[in-house]
């Protein structure tokens, strides 16, 4: 009787361990930590400045942006002109001007400084809207077609080695993928 349970305790444990090992075979394999996960990621590179100029529309819309800005610049050109020649004048006269004429003379020259600042100010903010407009457009279709190129091949990751600041020093070309948004964009794709 003492064999007896002595075998019987040996089978438990035995059918225990067995259920146990099974168990843990079944159970999911553990997540990857982060570094591993990161250590695998994908990633490529596009170079987004050459990739706009490729762009249909893009060469448009950019010599519609210098046109209109070659007249703001003008506008811009003839208020300073206008302020150094005031300058230029007052300081001729300076010195023959009673106190009063002085004073109103640069009083004269702070406004047109200050209408001058105001307008370059406006132009610019003008500026920067109508290239909104006209390149934006252009900007979204290239940015969704990068987003589905990064979907498609499963990528971590795109990298513009066009972007102010880029530390990318040397890279593998396989991993450009410029050629390929440039394609897609000429063909129509999104």
């Amino acid at each position: 009787m003492d064999m007896t349970r002595t075998t019987v305790t040996r089978l438990s444990l035995l059918a225990v361990g067995t259920l146990a090992v099974v168990g843990v075979a079944a159970l999911p394999a553990p997540a990857p930590d982060q570094a591993q996960q990161q250590a695998t990621a994908r990633m490529g590179f596009v170079a987004s400045e050459l990739i706009l100029r490729q762009t249909p529309g893009y060469a448009q819309a950019e010599s519609t942006f210098n046109t209109e800005f070659a007249s703001w610049r003008q506008e811009v050109q003839v208020l300073q002109t206008q302020l150094d020649s005031a300058i230029n004048a007052f300081n001729q006269q300076a010195i023959v001007l009673s106190p009063t004429a002085r004073q109103e003379r640069q009083e004269e020259l702070r406004r047109l400084q200050e209408t001058l600042g105001q307008r370059t100010s406006d132009l610019q903010s003008r500026a920067q809207t109508r290239q909104a407009e006209l390149v934006g457009p252009i900007e979204e279709r290239i940015q969704r077609v990068i987003d589905g190129l990064r979907a498609e091949r499963n990528l971590g990751v795109i990298f513009d080695v066009s972007a102010p600041g880029n530390n990318i020093v040397s890279a593998d070309p396989v991993l450009d993928l410029t050629t390929t948004v440039v394609r897609r964009l000429q063909g129509g794709g999104q």
